[in-house]
């Protein structure tokens, strides 16, 4: 892999988890003492990405804003990941009128025509939907894919199963993604999946499967790389686990005492370990890591300077841009 493929999926994971620091901040800022899911800047349950950055980067290095990307309840990492505007996003999650969705939407319903970003807060809802979009893209011939992405839990629900089976006997183009974070919200894998490895799951269906370990982004990138080029290529879907890690809860204020490993998982944050294989490798320095670090956090403050100067909706355009 060259130098630059190495630092660029670095300064992504950077770039990510800068994002994420700052929204986890100004979310527990204001919801003390006394917790208080709808108080604060940032109302609402929260989600995040931090340790699963490694999938977003390997994945979305090899998509451009032609493909779709249908994510989970746990966005972030992939909306940056796939190029959707900072300000937009930021705003989106402070609740404020210039988001994606006018502020209407919060961080688990972003979704972005410019990049073709969407996701929700169903686990396995983006399945089906990225079914549509492949068969759409497949028809019209223009090269564009689909990856559906959702987590470990999510892959013993029907519309799993079912998304897999019609887009192996439709041939389409598009990637599944499983993140394998241990924890569908406090259930562990082995207490809910009678396989070790959903990518297994894949051969039940025809198509390939591949399981990536260790959370290893360079791992990512390859079966990415292959993936997707069958898929460009007419060659129809494959189905991809990546064995992450979640280093938060699974929601903000999740105590997580179900979590026998909690003392371990600071050591095996994927950032930190592949920084330092980088600056062995002499890909980067000390001075271009401060750097890039440095870039990533003024870019997310530039953002969220957007977002809280931004006007709050108006109470009274609560019945716009709804169906009735």
């Amino acid at each position: 892999m060259e130098d630059k493929t190495r630092a660029d999926l670095y300064t992504t994971m950077v770039q990510i988890r800068a994002f994420e620091e700052a929204i986890l901040g100004d979310y527990h800022a204001d919801k003390k003492p006394a917790w208080d899911i709808g108080a604060g800047l940032i109302p609402g349950e929260m989600h995040l990405s931090a340790g699963q950055e490694p999938v977003a980067a390997g994945v979305c290095a090899h998509l451009d804003n032609r493909d779709a990307v249908t994510a989970t309840h746990r966005p972030h990492h992939f909306a940056i990941a796939h190029g959707m505007d900072l300000n937009k996003l930021a705003a989106e999650i402070y609740g404020r009128e210039t988001g994606l969705g006018r502020g209407r939407g919060g961080h688990m319903h972003l979704f972005d025509p410019m990049t073709h970003f969407s996701c929700s807060g169903i686990i396995a809802e983006g399945y089906p939907p990225a079914l549509g979009q492949a068969l759409a893209f497949k028809r019209q011939g223009t090269g564009a894919i689909a990856v559906a992405v959702t987590g470990e839990g999510a892959a013993n629900q029907g519309a799993f199963h079912e998304s897999l089976n019609l887009a192996a006997l439709w041939n389409l183009p598009v990637v599944f993604v499983v993140e394998d974070n241990d924890w569908a919200i406090s259930v562990p894998r082995a207490a809910s999946t009678s396989v070790m490895s959903n990518a297994d799951r894949a051969a039940a269906y025809g198509i390939p499967g591949v399981r990536v370990e260790d959370n290893a982004v360079e791992g990512v990138y390859d079966a990415a790389d292959e993936a997707v080029q069958r898929a460009r290529s007419g060659g129809g879907p494959t189905l991809i686990e990546v064995h992450t890690l979640r280093l938060w809860g699974h929601f903000e204020g999740d105590a997580q005492a179900y979590r026998p490993e909690l003392a371990e998982v600071p050591a095996r944050d994927p950032i930190p370990t592949y920084e330092q294989q980088l600056i062995a490798d002499a890909v980067l320095d000390e001075t271009k890591v401060e750097q890039l670090r440095a870039e990533a956090r003024q870019r997310v403050e530039a953002a969220l300077e957007f977002a809280k100067s931004s006007p709050t909706p108006d109470p009274s355009t609560a019945t716009q841009y709804v169906f009735a």
